[in-house]
């Protein structure tokens, strides 16, 4: 009864402007092979029809075989169209009646199915036994049909088309076609084309069938009981797919949907549940802890109380807390990797790792990694190159080491931010030895930038190490990047480091030749290889030379030659080039030091304390080797109070003194004697 009254309602949800469907439609026109085939069409075996049922009842004997002989004969087309139109007409009534059951909408549309089996097959219905439809849903019932019967027709002319395409007269006419020259697009259109000639001329003869069979009909009428319907059609047998030739209705493919089922489960997140009551004032609670002095396992014990969480809700909760409080997040992210109800996997805490490891939390991840390791997860490819990165950002060479060969253990190809990162690690830590097998093992399957070989190349020059630079070079050469000016001075500069002098003017030439103009630090480098040879004409012939060419010496240049002058105790020939830096404007803090050390070997007191002077007001600004070189020339100099004075002066400066000038200072104080007028100490 419920099931009537609501079929009332349905006739009047239903929109009014549902045409009702027309006469059959004409076949379709448009290209029907570009679609995939379907599976190929095979009249049905000759059994009882499943929808067409009476209702029988137990006890009938005699009277329901003779009701039964009375059926009709089982159609198949029929019933693979009531079973298409109960499919089709389903949801929209489950979209007018969305608070019914599933029975009460199967019983509707057994109504319905009723009254459309009865306008079919042109059989009055019994009193009672069926239902009156309105114009509103005979339209909706009429629009569905039309659909139906369209797919029907259509699966019905591509199955038989297929068939045709294969058959022998078809086939012969495509040879014939192929024998004189057609090929490609061409061919196959009218292999289609015959198809569709030789399933149309089949259409007319099997219409001629029809038409004699309705006379017939006609002519001999036979009346039928009113069928009925016991059940709602359902469609049976297996669908088979083929799609290029793989068999998608194989079972295994079911359990291939099962495990994909099964797997989604893990990826896509469940919906968190709503925090209301005293769950939301618990996460207040919990948002108002100050993660440096508080603790948020209370708040959080309440609130797990509150809401019984699952893991979608923790996730739910971890970022608003991540909005409020990055800190906070990763307290709170660190207490749940024990929760049970979040289930921690190793996502999790090699998140947890790469957020310390970038905020340079470098105990706070490796606390982390062993809570992770304790629980007998294994650092996977993911943590190990987050650890790389973050041991060769702090320096532990040894560390990033062992994450680096388990990457490359695990088969894992290291890629240039990898190589990147130790690389310059081993730079950093003064290996550039190592650094360069590492360049070397990352050519092999990646081409290093131009910014690591001249990173490497630099480390080498700085060091002095001549040969290591140069084979980087010739790599960086042979790969196809050309020599920057940088990189020209870098190794002028490592030459003359190492007094080779004959390799940094070869070096000097072709940086010239090759259209880049050396600048006052590619000169300078040129001048301390001469300085470490002790040969001030090559340097002065090498100064005018650049000069009539139109380049002079700047700063860095004189600064040099001072140092050059100021060792040999040229002191007016030092005077000159100072007079030459001043006059640039610039007054260098190791002209200062270079003069305090010329003044004092050569005993100018006053100068000596004039420069010391400027020196003790630009104390913060000296290095280690500036005291060195100070302390050296006071000491030879006899002035032993003002080299005590500077050698505590670079102790209180947190610089370790060099054995000989800590050896020199003692020693000067443990010979006793008078006090000269000049303020040294007279042996």
């Amino acid at each position: 009864m419920r099931a009537l009254i609501s079929l009332s309602k349905l006739t009047r949800r239903l929109l009014p402007s549902l045409a009702v469907a027309r006469a059959p439609l004409p076949p379709l026109r448009r290209r029907l092979h570009a679609e995939p085939p379907p599976p190929p069409h095979h009249a049905p075996p000759p059994v009882a029809s499943r929808i067409l049922q009476s209702e029988l009842t137990p006890g009938a004997g005699a009277d329901a075989d003779a009701e039964q002989e009375q059926q009709p004969a089982p159609d198949p087309l029929l019933d693979e169209f009531l079973a298409r139109f109960v499919a089709a007409l389903r949801p929209t009534l489950a979209a007018a009646f969305p608070t019914h059951a599933r029975h009460v909408l199967d019983e509707m549309l057994r109504l319905v199915a009723e009254a459309v089996l009865c306008r079919l097959t042109g059989v009055e219905p019994e009193e009672g036994g069926a239902v009156e439809l309105s114009d509103d849903l005979w339209a909706a019932v009429w629009e569905v049909s039309a659909a139906v019967r369209d797919g029907m027709q259509r699966d019905r002319v591509r199955a038989e088309l297929r068939g045709y395409l294969h058959c022998e007269e078809v086939k012969e006419m495509t040879r014939f076609a192929s024998d004189v020259g057609i090929r490609g697009e061409m061919l196959r259109e009218l292999r289609f084309k015959w198809a569709r000639e030789k399933l149309e001329e089949v259409e007319f003869y099997r219409g001629l069938d029809d038409m004699r069979a309705q006379a017939e009909a006609a002519a001999n009428p036979v009346a039928l009981p009113p069928p009925r319907l016991a059940a709602l059609p359902q469609r049976k047998g297996g669908i088979k797919f083929k799609i290029h030739g793989l068999d998608l209705s194989d079972p295994t493919w079911g359990e291939v949907v099962e495990r994909a089922a099964e797997a989604e489960a893990h990826f896509v997140p469940q919906e968190a549940k709503p925090i209301e009551g005293k769950a939301k004032k618990a996460e207040e609670k919990l948002m108002a802890v100050d993660p440096r002095k508080g603790d948020p396992a209370p708040a959080m014990e309440e609130w797990k109380e509150e809401l019984l969480p699952k893991r979608a809700d923790w996730m739910a909760l971890l970022e608003r807390l991540k909005a409020h409080n990055v800190e906070l997040y990763l307290k709170v992210a660190e207490i749940l990797l024990a929760d049970k109800s979040f289930g921690a996997t190793i996502r999790d805490y090699s998140k947890l790792i790469d957020l310390h490891s970038k905020a340079n939390h470098v105990e706070d991840a490796e606390r982390i990694l062993g809570k992770m390791k304790e629980n007998g997860i294994a650092p996977d490819v993911v943590t190990s190159i987050t650890l790389v990165h973050m041991y060769c950002k702090v320096g532990n060479l040894e560390q990033a080491n062992q994450a680096f060969q388990f990457l490359k253990g695990e088969g894992f190809p290291p890629d240039m931010k990898l190589f990147t990162s130790m690389i310059r690690a081993h730079l950093k830590s003064g290996e550039p030895k190592q650094a360069e097998n590492l360049l070397r093992e990352m050519e092999r399957s990646i081409k290093p930038t131009k910014e690591l070989f001249m990173d490497v190349i630099l480390a080498f020059a700085q060091r002095g190490m001549i040969d290591g630079a140069e084979r980087v070079k010739t790599s960086m050469l042979l790969a196809g990047f050309q020599l920057t000016p940088e990189l020209y001075t870098s190794l002028i500069e490592a030459y003359g480091r190492g007094g080779h002098v004959g390799q940094a003017y070869t070096l000097f030439e072709q940086m010239r030749s090759s259209g880049h103009e050396p600048d006052d630090r590619c000169v300078a480098g040129m001048m301390v290889a001469y300085m470490m040879k002790n040969q001030l004409d090559h340097a002065l012939s090498f100064l005018l030379k650049l000069e009539k060419d139109g380049l002079k010496p700047g700063v860095k240049t004189n600064l040099v030659l001072l140092d050059w002058l100021s060792r040999l105790q040229l002191v007016q020939e030092a005077e000159q080039v100072v007079q030459k830096i001043r006059k640039a404007g610039e007054e260098p803090l190791e002209m200062h030091v270079f003069l305090a050390d010329m003044y004092a070997k050569s005993q100018q007191e006053e100068r000596t304390r004039k420069s010391l002077k400027i020196l003790e007001e630009k104390k913060k600004l000296l290095k280690a080797y500036h005291f060195e070189r100070i302390i050296a020339g006071l000491l030879e100099g006899g002035f032993t109070e003002e080299a005590n004075k500077y050698f505590k002066m670079m102790k209180s400066h947190g610089f370790v003194p060099s054995p000989t000038i800590e050896i020199g200072v003692k020693a000067s104080f443990g010979v006793r004697g008078g006090v000269h007028p000049t303020g040294r100490h007279r042996g």
